[in-house]
Order: C-alpha cells, then sequence, then structure tokens
C-alpha cells in the first residue's frame, strides 16, 4: 500500500468506519453496476479504480455539495456552474411558471463547508459536555469521530 502513496492511519484497528467521507466513496464504488463481485487479479483491480476515480471526483455530481463535482469546487468554477444553472432555470420559468407552483427556481447555493455531522450552534449546546471535533481522538474507552459531535464507546 505504501507503493500506491497510501499512509498508516490513526484510525482504530477493525474498526470501518473512523473516515465518513471514505466510506461514502467507497459506498459509490460498489454500487456502481459494474463492479464485478471479485477483481481476478490486483492488477484488475487497479485498473477498475483508474477509470472510478476521476469519474468520482470529475463527473459525478454529488448530491451533498450542489450537485456540483468535486472538481468543480475544487477548481473555482462553481459559481460560473451555478450561474448557468440558475439561467437555465430561469429562462425554464420565463416559458413555463405555471408549471412551478410552489415559487421561482432557485439553484442551491455553492456550499462553504462539507459536513458528514455538522456541528451544532454552540447556544444549542451550552451545557453538554460533548462538542464538535476538528480531528479524530482515540482512548481505550471513548473516540470522538472527526466532524461528528458524539462520543461513541469503544468495545473493551
Amino acid at each position: 500500500m505504501a507503493g500506491l502513496g497510501v499512509t498508516n492511519t490513526h484510525s482504530r484497528p477493525h474498526v470501518s468506519d473512523d473516515n465518513p467521507y471514505s466510506e461514502s466513496q467507497f459506498k459509490t464504488l460498489k454500487y456502481m453496476p459494474e463492479f464485478p463481485d471479485r477483481f481476478g487479479s490486483i492488477e484488475d483491480a487497479r485498473a477498475y479504480c483508474q477509470n472510478f476515480f476521476p469519474w468520482y471526483n470529475q463527473d459525478h455530481h454529488h448530491s451533498g455539495i450542489a450537485l456540483l463535482t468535486p472538481e468543480m469546487l475544487h477548481y473555482g468554477m462553481a459559481g460560473e456552474v451555478i450561474s448557468l444553472r440558475q439561467k437555465v432555470l430561469d429562462a425554464a420559468y420565463a416559458r413555463n411558471p405555471e408549471r412551478f407552483t410552489h415559487a421561482r427556481p432557485k439553484h442551491p447555493p455553492q456550499p462553504t463547508a462539507a459536513w458528514i455531522n455538522p456541528p451544532i450552534p454552540a447556544t444549542a449546546t451550552e451545557g453538554k459536555s460533548s462538542g464538535c471535533r476538528a480531528s479524530t481522538f482515540s482512548s481505550p474507552t471513548t473516540r470522538y469521530s472527526a466532524l461528528s459531535r458524539v462520543s461513541i464507546a469503544s468495545p473493551q
């Protein structure tokens, strides 16, 4: 794995859900229609992933980030894409306003942060002992997961 640029983790051994972003990406990978039951070799798995990861980052529109791609956000293209999409929505509304019974369509705003478990504002958490953790902290009895506000007891 080190040859692929994968470094050691500080996650607990035998716990697969310490990184929710990786878990989400892995689920998308597994649910692809062409994902095989088994790979014939490590080379087959690498070849599959060489196609999957560019698709995931450049072509797949993620619902959690306003149906944008990670590439659009990373390279600063999101504002232009949202503006173009809003023009299409405005034109559709101008042609057929009766189709939009509740309100004029509006594209979701560009996300300023991506969260799996967003932090609760300080006023809502006053007097509580657990707050949002910016990184992962592990001890033999408790794990505070990145971006999570709850503590999870570890099996002993």
